[in-house]
């Protein structure tokens, strides 16, 4: 049997304040009570398929994309303990802070959810459309003919590009270039004139 030291043990600290709560559904009747089992059920026939409509959970974020944007009066406004204003004129900015930035959101919101829900369903849309039936076929066209376009473009280099590189390599390869101390001297003087 192994034991764990004190000193490998490592302290989690849990934040629920995030976390909704969970209402799981109650159990079904055949388990929820000793009652006798109701006997085998009829299969039922499959049902329409529905468009998938929005939920309306208390969470709107729930994949926290916009974390950062929980912003509370705390977080902009503090006083320093000594030098502090009336308890009045605090409570009043942290209410209108408050208010403002509630009441502004909700105005801005009326006026631009809706369009750019719209305008970003589109984008969307376009962007599979596009997916879907240009880029993804495009690409598997792609696959499918580059391999004899490989093979064509490699007998094109081969025979037309490679000679020719080949031979100009061999021509400069029989020049040579070398300086003595008096060209390196007059070129010298030459930039000082």
């Amino acid at each position: 049997m192994m034991m764990v030291n004190d000193d490998s043990l490592v302290e989690c600290k849990i934040d629920d304040s995030d976390e909704e709560q969970i209402n799981t559904p109650p159990p079904p009747p055949e388990f929820a009570s000793k009652a006798s089992t109701p006997g085998p059920r009829p299969p039922t026939p499959p049902a329409d398929p529905v468009t998938p409509t929005p939920t309306w959970s208390a969470n709107r974020d729930p994949n926290g994309i916009n974390q950062h944007l929980k912003v509370e009066v705390s977080d902009v406004l503090a006083e320093p303990t000594a030098p502090y204003s009336m308890d009045e004129v605090w409570i009043y900015s942290l209410v209108g802070f408050e208010r403002t930035r509630i009441w502004t959101y909700r105005c801005l919101t009326l006026l631009f959810a809706v369009p750019l829900a719209f305008l970003c369903g589109f984008l969307l849309a376009l962007l599979a459309c596009l997916r879907v039936w240009f880029l993804v076929p495009c690409l598997q066209l792609s696959n499918t003919f580059l391999p004899c376009l490989r093979s064509l473009f490699m007998c094109a280099v081969n025979i037309f590009i490679s000679p020719f590189c080949l031979s100009l390599a061999l021509c400069c390869t029989q020049i040579s270039i070398s300086l003595s101390n008096k060209d390196w001297h007059r070129k010298r003087e030459k930039d000082t004139v």
